[in-house]
């Protein structure tokens, strides 16, 4: 049964800072304020030029205008999106060759391609899981160099993924964590706080990384073969990428199934517990304005989320044959029907 403080946490519903900097701390006619020239941002999106691609952009420029920064005025923001190694590299490359005042990164891969590309330009990450553990910066609170950023991710929350799953399906005794191998260096102790909690709700855990569709499809194949199985998708480039196949698999073997963001819920997955990635992209436009007010990257602390929504999709848990109790209905933050 899920904890007071589970509830608690899902009803919280400020998108809280670990460390301060929030974007309300500037006057909104400051950026005008500081300066005449009209300042270059580039923005590197490390899924497709799509709905949700489109939708982080659209929020990191939401926030910049909230800060007075107004497009053809004073700033120009170019954007790109990469779902390939190839794309990363050479987005980056073309990025960096103009000189930007800022550059905002989404995901870890691209923000290492930014980091190859330049050592002086100011990046600003945005939906990176673990910036220490995937050696992107060496110092939360004073991350040094060139790059901070806003994390995705807390460890903690992996344990409520399988305590949710277990609530949503209680006959399940068996779990499969996706991911991608990308972020390796993530996904191994997020592995391990995952394993500590299936062994308090009795399930047998195994994991398994994929690169293409094929893979997908064959591993998720093979570990429905066997009953009461469920799915966890860790918050990883190739969730994203291919996040139609997940949710069209999980349907396909009646396998219930929780994914780190809202997205995956809206479009017919069944569960998310996770943050608000544009709220990510909003904060990250709370940086970009303090570099281009003169701040340096190094100096400002990387901050984490404390707001994880439980969403639910009650047409998929019908679809899939669940009967959701009442007490799991009554914690989500968003029911879809």
């Amino acid at each position: 049964m899920p904890s007071p403080e589970l509830g608690r946490d899902m009803r919280r519903r400020d998108f809280i800072m670990l460390l301060g900097g929030s974007a309300a701390a500037w006057p909104v006619n400051a950026a005008a304020e500081q300066t005449d020239r009209l300042r270059l941002v580039g923005v590197l999106i490390g899924v497709a030029d799509d709905t949700e691609g489109q939708a982080r952009v659209a929020a990191f420029r939401q926030g910049m205008q909230g800060l007075g920064w107004v497009e053809g005025r004073n700033v120009r923001i170019v954007a790109r999106f990469a779902t390939s190694e190839a794309d990363r590299r050479a987005f980056a490359t073309e990025l960096i060759s103009l000189t930007p005042d800022a550059v905002v990164a989404n995901t870890a891969p691209v923000a290492r391609a930014l980091l190859e590309a330049t050592k002086t330009i100011p990046i600003v990450f945005a939906q990176i899981p673990d910036p220490i553990g995937l050696g992107l910066v060496s110092n939360l609170p004073h991350p040094g160099g060139n790059i901070t950023g806003f994390t995705s991710f807390e460890y903690a929350m992996t344990g409520k993924w399988i305590e949710l799953l277990k609530d949503i399906a209680p006959s399940v005794s068996r779990m499969l964590v996706i991911g991608g191998g990308t972020n390796i260096r993530f996904l191994q102790p997020a592995l391990s706080t995952m394993k500590t909690a299936s062994t308090n709700y009795g399930v047998e855990l195994t994991s398994a990384t994929v690169s293409d569709a094929g893979e997908i499809e064959h591993t998720i194949g093979s570990f429905a073969d066997e009953p009461n199985g469920a799915l966890i998708l860790v918050p990883e480039p190739i969730a994203t990428v291919h996040l139609d196949l997940f949710i069209e698999l999980a349907a396909h073997h009646r396998l219930p199934a929780i994914y780190p963001y809202r997205y995956f819920v809206t479009r017919g997955g069944l569960s998310s517990y996770g943050i608000n990635n544009l709220d990510l992209f909003r904060g990250a436009a709370s940086y970009v304005d303090r570099v281009l007010r003169g701040e340096k990257p190094g100096d400002l602390p990387v901050q984490a989320p404390t707001k994880f929504d439980f969403v639910l999709n009650l047409k998929t848990a019908k679809t899939l044959g669940l009967e959701i109790p009442e007490r799991v209905i009554t914690l989500a933050d968003e029911i879809i029907e």
